[in-house]
């Protein structure tokens, strides 16, 4: 013992090294690298696991980083702490880039004063459309925010991130969308729910897997705060292809909500197994709305348009179908994909909204749906364009992840979210706080609402609705040149019946319980 308490530090560290430089060289049969550089090669693979983060945080600029650059996230992390999300010295943006948005402002802004009626909450802004009117359904709802949160399943998200969201759309009046991962009891703090139908049908399954209309009735009877009910063709991460819930992730309580077994990868398929049809799914959506009176609508990324278009021809024939249409961009993707889908598989937000759009346009049935967005829309500016464009809500997925600590690791499908955001391992996610990253959820919707409603009072407008197509410009970048949105997609969007933002609060469907409980949110930075 004394011998080797003699032997000097240095010692150590060159039989060590010449251990790892042996086994690199006789042993390794993996990596090139390592064995072709013994020792030295190790700090290539350590650079390349962190090099991420190392762009992330110290090489990439401001605006360079996708999905979200650090310009992007940074206005979510401010405006969800309620900080101050200005800018200083002007734009660092090349104004002149293809894609650009210039939004017009009016020569004499939208006076506020004594037009807006609530004095409690200045930036309350509900949606001006109300689901299920058209088709008489027994339950309308009107979504009492503009901004809501998409998508994000109870399983794929963890139950304190649930929770967060949940409290946070209550207070922000928001509505929040179960995902397809079923109604879990994180989803019942109070929040208006759109319950999610995916082709899993989790939560209203039968033993065989299949779809179950009275387990779906005993759920809406059971939960009052189900207002809507969203059924899912495809999702922008992946149209087309099937959803996998790794069984790393499934627990017990999830296994049970979701109606599956423990520590099994859970399979959604590609397709819905209650209908193959445009004739069938509309018969499916009726059914539902008959059974439940609730309004129906459907979710899908974009890509071929000959059924959208049989869709259209079909709603206008028959008098019925979906209330609502929630167009998903190609670039959305909390869901883990392949590359190749996430990359490549169907049309970014702006190009397959606007087909759609057109579509319904020509059959004169605009009116008779509320047009929901999802695709990178979670900030002002671009929601301005999507308004213009004919949108009527907002749904936001990552953003809302971010107001709730998401740091963009892009992790998600690994169990390993380093924030506890999209992860079941209790340690990570013990790190959020529901109470203080639901107030967070809550100053990102408001703060949003804020900036967008200038915006929209700088265009001499009450509502975001009344946005037209000649009321955002897109630079073409070439030779400088402009056109506005109708110029560039084709179309201009039809007028949304709206009157003022007091008709909207008094309005007795209103979601959200506002016309009951306000909230003070008079903190709002101004």
């Amino acid at each position: 013992m004394e011998i080797l308490q003699s032997i000097p530090w240095w010692a150590w560290l060159i039989l060590v090294l010449a251990v790892v430089a042996i086994r690199d060289i006789f042993f390794n049969k993996k990596h090139t690298i390592t064995h072709n550089f013994p020792i030295l090669g190790h700090f290539r693979y350590m650079l390349e696991k962190i090099g991420p983060e190392l762009r992330q945080y110290i090489v990439a600029n401001n605006r360079e980083e996708l999905p979200f650059n650090r310009t992007e996230r940074s206005w979510i992390y401010a405006s969800a702490k309620n900080e101050n999300n200005y800018k200083g010295f002007g734009t660092d943006q090349d104004i002149f880039s293809p894609q650009y948005l210039y939004i017009k402002n009016g020569m004499f802004p939208f006076k506020v004063e004594g037009n807006h009626a609530n004095a409690i909450d200045p930036y309350f802004l509900p949606c001006a459309k109300e689901m299920g009117v058209f088709n008489n359904r027994r339950r309308p709802y009107r979504p009492a925010s503009v901004i809501n949160v998409s998508a994000m399943s109870f399983g794929s998200l963890s139950a304190k991130a649930i929770e967060s969201l949940n409290k946070g759309c209550k207070m922000a009046h928001a509505y929040h969308n179960t995902g397809e991962g079923g109604l879990s009891p994180y989803h019942k703090f109070g929040a208006d729910v759109v319950f999610h139908l995916g082709t899993g049908y989790f939560g209203t399954r039968d033993k065989d897997g299949n779809f179950s209309l009275e387990k779906l009735v005993a759920l809406v009877n059971e939960n009052p705060q189900v207002r809507a009910i969203e059924v899912k063709l495809s999702q922008g991460a992946k149209p087309g292809k099937g959803g996998v819930l790794p069984g790393k992730k499934i627990t017990k309580e999830i296994a049970e909500i979701r109606g599956v077994e423990i520590g099994e990868d859970v399979l959604s398929p590609a397709y819905h197994t209650a209908f193959s049809t445009v004739p069938e799914m509309i018969d499916f959506i009726e059914k539902i709305a008959e059974a439940t009176g609730l309004p129906v609508g459907i979710k899908a990324a974009i890509g071929k348009l000959d059924q959208w278009e049989e869709l259209a021809k079909e709603m206008k024939k028959q008098g019925r179908g979906p209330d609502f249409i929630t167009i998903d961009g190609g670039e959305g993707g909390t869901g883990a994909a392949p590359p190749s889908f996430a990359d490549h598989v169907a049309l970014p937000w702006v190009y397959g909204f606007s087909d759609v759009y057109k579509i319904f346009k020509k059959e004169e049935i605009t009116n008779r749906i509320t047009f929901i967005a999802s695709g990178k829309l979670g900030f002002p500016a671009k929601a301005a364009m999507a308004f213009a464009m004919g949108v009527d809500c907002i749904n936001v997925a990552r953003e809302a992840m971010m107001s709730i600590g998401c740091i963009q690791a892009q992790v998600c499908h690994t169990n390993t979210c380093p924030a506890g955001v999209a992860t079941q391992s209790k340690w990570l996610q013990a790190g959020i706080d529901p109470t203080s990253k639901s107030e967070r959820v809550m100053y990102y919707f408001k703060n949003f609402n804020k900036e967008l409603l200038e915006i929209t009072h700088a265009a001499g407008y009450e509502h975001p609705c009344q946005f037209t197509m000649d009321d955002v410009d897109v630079s073409q970048g070439d030779n400088n040149k402009t056109s506005s949105l109708a110029a560039t997609y084709g179309y201009h969007k039809d007028p949304v019946p709206f009157n003022s933002i007091g008709e909207l609060i008094t309005c007795p469907t209103l979601g959200g319980g506002y016309c009951q409980t306000p909230v003070d949110t008079s903190s709002v930075r101004y």
